[in-house]
């Protein structure tokens, strides 16, 4: 339970911290929260020579809204501060709804999004939800930075679409247009614990108040988020009634690949996947109307 010997820097700039990772490359990580990237050290399953401190980098624990109407969010933003901000549960619930399910408020308080999604582990919450709400990830180098869509960011467990002199800098998530309405649901053991399966929906009708656009991403249930875009198509064109939503949710559990655990075997994770899609969309569509 003690981490490997390392070097500690704390750079005041961006520039000075990008430099430091392009020196170092994989030898280097960066760290802000220290939620998730401190345990993995502990048990040794990361073991960067260098650390890098984000805490007196001045602009990346910023929230701004874009004149789009786009969310960006910086790096070392902490999950509190966008779970209490009141702009972003009006605009964006789902997120301050899928906040609410992550570990303890002790977490949420010292914990960061853009340190969450950077450890990509996919049973958490917030990966699911940025892909859900086709976020994108501003990954940034020295000299330059570009922008990932989030359903390309994640690429396996632990492991993103980050080359080793890059650091994602920023999360931008687009405004949801009118008539969209979303929902977010796991089941753990306990409260706190990863979710042995968990499903954000998001559902937009039309002038008819037929279905315009569906998606719904599952966390736990395989080596990344996984989205089910031909169940989320069966939606598309419907009155979005239970019969609709049974059959999309079903035919979800067939584009997910549990891989189970010590909690649950990959059978009862395709049975929640199907409970909760089904009641998730059911909210979503609700809220939608």
């Amino acid at each position: 339970m003690k981490p490997a010997p390392f070097d500690w820097q704390a750079p005041e700039s961006l520039e000075a911290a990008l430099a430091l990772k392009a020196a170092h490359g994989d030898g280097a990580r960066f760290i802000a929260g220290g939620q998730s990237l401190v345990p993995a050290m502990n048990f040794r399953v990361a073991q960067p020579g260098l650390l890098i401190d984000l805490s007196r980098v001045a602009g990346l624990d910023s929230l701004a809204w874009l004149p789009d109407g786009s969310l960006r969010i910086g790096a070392t933003v902490r999950y509190r501060t966008i779970e209490r901000d009141a702009e972003v549960a009006c605009r964006l619930p789902l997120l301050t709804e899928a906040l609410a399910e992550v570990a303890h408020p002790q977490i949420r308080t010292r914990g960061t999004l853009g340190g969450n999604l950077s450890h990509a582990d996919p049973a958490s919450e917030m990966p699911a939800v940025m892909v859900a709400l086709d976020a994108r990830m501003v990954l940034q180098r020295a000299g330059g930075a570009r922008e990932v869509a989030a359903r390309d960011f994640f690429l396996a467990p632990l492991t993103t679409a980050l080359a080793e002199d890059e650091m994602l800098a920023a999360i931008v998530v687009p405004p949801l247009p009118a008539g969209t309405g979303t929902a977010f649901l796991e089941v753990a053991r306990r409260r706190g614990d990863y979710a042995m399966m968990g499903v954000a929906a998001v559902l937009r009708r039309d002038g008819a108040g037929r279905c315009a656009e569906a998606r719904m991403v599952f966390c736990s249930a395989g080596p990344t988020p996984m989205a089910a875009p031909r169940a989320a198509a069966m939606l598309v064109g419907t009155a979005l009634t239970p019969g609709d939503i049974a059959a999309a949710a079903k035919a979800a559990t067939a584009e997910i690949e549990p891989m189970g655990s010590v909690q649950a075997s990959p059978a009862y994770q395709l049975h929640l996947a199907g409970v909760l899609a089904a009641r998730a969309l059911a909210t979503a569509a609700e809220r939608a109307a």
